[in-house]
């Protein structure tokens, strides 16, 4: 199985990882692209679901009330700190593009019914994490502090030529508070847009062990493993990471072989 899939943009809502059809259970991911002037309706069904703005700017009818011009940047490389928002399970709403608009859509079944809610970039926090050559510019979007109560998501900015999730980790046992399951996605993108990155996924036993050249608007599931990543020189290089678990949060763990290289 390969746990490597490739977006290719379209017009309306792309679903391209989903339940029952992809190797995670908890997990959904699709990207809207609307041009100026177009409306989507959308439909929550029994999933809470995050709408990340990777371009663009959007009017969000949801209850009644409208969200004027949600979006503040032409593409992820312009600013890191994105606008987003949320929905609950049995929600309807409709999008409106006020310009050129792409928007990532992460989702996961849930039997709370939360609320809707708009979250601007001035309420997301970043944090530099690791130190070269494994350094990276992490966002946080969606987590406990906004109305979800599984899904985590964030952006990540890979440091020129350097690895990012390094040790490489993994959380796909229980065993809290090192570790939770939780499943989790990674959506790339590239500028210049020819650029690629490598990301490895492996396990212990040796049943998953791939190194896969991931290219502008490609992803790689993880429903288990461990897994990092790194970039090439001369590229800005992205990822936008969603993950779906009992508990929200970094509870992992580090592969014991290299786990000594993250106090170096």
């Amino acid at each position: 199985m390969s746990f490597k899939k490739t977006y290719i943009p379209k017009n309306g809502y792309t679903p391209i990882c989903k339940i029952g059809e992809c190797s995670l259970k908890r997990l959904e991911f699709g990207i809207i692209e609307l041009t100026e002037g177009q409306t989507l309706e959308f439909d929550t069904n029994d999933k809470e679901t995050a709408f990340i703005m990777l371009r663009g700017h959007v009017n969000v009818s949801v209850n009644g009330d409208v969200w004027e011009n949600v979006g503040n940047r032409a593409n992820v490389f312009e600013n890191r700190r994105a606008e987003s928002f949320y929905m609950p399970r049995e929600q309807t709403l409709c999008i409106k593009a006020l310009d050129s608009v792409k928007i990532a859509v992460v989702a996961t079944p849930i039997k709370e019914k939360t609320e809707p809610q708009l979250l601007r970039s001035d309420r997301v926090p970043t944090k530099l994490l690791g130190v070269p050559p494994f350094q990276r510019e992490t966002s946080f979007i969606i987590d406990g502090t906004t109305n979800a109560k599984i899904l985590t998501v964030g952006e990540a900015y890979c440091t020129e030529g350097n690895w990012a999730g390094f040790p490489p980790h993994k959380h796909d046992t229980d065993d809290m508070p090192s570790e939770c399951i939780a499943e989790e996605i990674y959506y790339f993108l590239f500028n210049p847009e020819q650029g690629f990155a490598v990301q490895c996924l492996y396990t212990d036993d040796g049943s998953v062990d791939e190194a896969y050249r991931v290219k502008n608007d490609e992803l790689v599931e993880f429903p288990y493993g461990y897994h990092t990543t790194v970039a090439t020189p001369g590229y800005q290089s992205y990822f936008l990471w969603m993950m779906a678990g009992d508990y929200q949060g970094f509870n992992r763990r580090n592969d014991p072989e290299h786990a000594w290289i993250e106090n170096k």
